[in-house]
């Protein structure tokens, strides 16, 4: 058993500290602040890439798989830590040097995988409840797992590959509770010396935690996959549905919420772009005489929900930095929003997703004008960003200044 769902654990949390990693250079922490919030990390950004802008809906499926899976494998966790319990509460807890730094790390691996998951599935619900912010402690807190998971596999998977390839699971398998018989002892100490008479058979043990997996997974994948399964998303937040018409899509954030006032996004707001000491203010008006062009483009977050694709409407990018100057090969720019309170009220993007055909100063959505909500009169949409990188009520864009 502990086998079975120790190489489940294995293949599953592989895949979820891959994509976890991915999430994290998405947000080009490079950049500095604020797309950085873990500026301590040191060697530990070391794989840091320059995030594509494609495919437009690579963030959308990492991080969809990312939330997604980890809320499926929670019954595999339990059950695997279940299947341990004599370890876990072996007495006495120190018997030598070795067994000592053994049960570091098992304090780490079980510390730090509950950690995580239970952070991950909290943020996932958006109930920000953590001492602090939910990026670095999570980041950090998957660090500290990873190190311990990479351990334990080189010493466990020996056992679990023996026990695995002999045979048995297949054997177990087609074993029903009539015939079900007891583990004979063997040196992990996982078998009681005194087992009572079974009551569900390896099988069924096997069968429920699969099915509570695929239930969590049908209720889960719905918010990321989208079309009529967005429907089944049951564990999915549901108070941020702004409606329907062609505004009616998923948002986090409200600009009630963060402290949006009317006079901020009322015909006074104007939006300044700068490069050096040369700088352009235009008004919405201005802004919608510009070229207008339109980019298919899905909004995806953390959170692990996304929508289909958009019709944003708006300037170029790289129309804007022409204003100051910027025609050929503009560098990247910082974004900073009329936000007053909360965290993303700008953000850093970098040459290769400012010279995208696809980057807009989005000025409506679905043919539409954008709602307050979703950063009316101005926001950033630019292919596979995190959600909170496209920043909205966008007031000044500095070109060559990406922090």
């Amino acid at each position: 058993m502990t086998s079975v769902l120790g190489a489940v654990l294995l293949a599953g949390v592989t895949a979820l500290i891959v994509t976890g990693l991915l999430s994290y250079a998405a947000y080009n922490p490079g950049l500095g602040t604020p797309n950085d919030k873990t500026p301590d990390k040191g060697w530990l950004g070391f794989y840091l890439f320059a995030w594509p802008t494609d495919p437009p809906w690579l963030y959308r499926l990492t991080q969809g798989v990312h939330v997604t899976l980890g809320v499926a494998l929670v019954p595999v966790l339990l059950a695997k830590l279940w299947s341990v319990i004599p370890k876990l509460f072996a007495w006495p807890p120190l018997r030598s040097l070795s067994h000592a730094l053994e049960r570091v790390s098992l304090l780490l691996l079980v510390g730090g995988a509950l950690f995580e998951f239970a952070t991950g599935l909290l943020n996932a619900q958006l109930h920000y409840i953590f001492p602090g912010s939910f990026y670095p402690l999570h980041f950090y807190g998957a660090w500290i797992f990873i190190g311990a998971f990479v351990v334990h596999v080189a010493f466990r998977i020996p056992l679990a590959w023996r026990t695995l390839r002999g045979g048995r699971l297949r054997a177990e398998l087609r074993t029903p509770l009539a015939r079900t018989e007891p583990e004979p002892p063997d040196e992990t100490g996982l078998v009681t010396p005194r087992p009572a008479p079974p009551t569900i058979s390896r099988r069924g043990s096997l069968g429920l935690v699969g099915a509570g997996s695929l239930a969590l997974l049908a209720v889960t994948a719905g918010q990321s996959i989208g079309g009529p399964l967005r429907e089944t998303a049951l564990l999915a937040p549901h108070n941020r549905d702004p409606g329907p018409g062609p505004n009616g899509f998923q948002i986090n954030k409200t600009a009630a919420a963060v402290g949006i006032r009317a006079r901020d996004i009322s015909d006074r707001w104007r939006l300044t772009v700068r490069s050096g000491d040369r700088e352009a203010v235009l008004s919405r008006a201005e802004l919608l005489e510009l070229p207008q062009h339109t980019a298919a483009l899905p909004i995806a977050c953390v959170e692990g929900w996304s929508t289909e694709d958009q019709q944003w409407s708006g300037p170029r990018l790289t129309t804007l930095a022409a204003l100051v100057g910027l025609r050929e090969r503009p560098p990247g720019v910082f974004a900073e929003s009329v936000q007053r309170r909360g965290s993303f009220r700008s953000a850093a993007l970098r040459e290769n997703q400012v010279r995208d055909p696809r980057s807009l100063l989005a000025l409506r959505v679905n043919g539409a004008d954008l709602s307050a909500d979703h950063g009316f009169p101005a926001r950033i949409i630019v292919p596979a960003n995190p959600g909170v990188h496209n920043t909205k009520w966008v007031t000044r864009l500095t070109f060559g200044a990406e922090s």
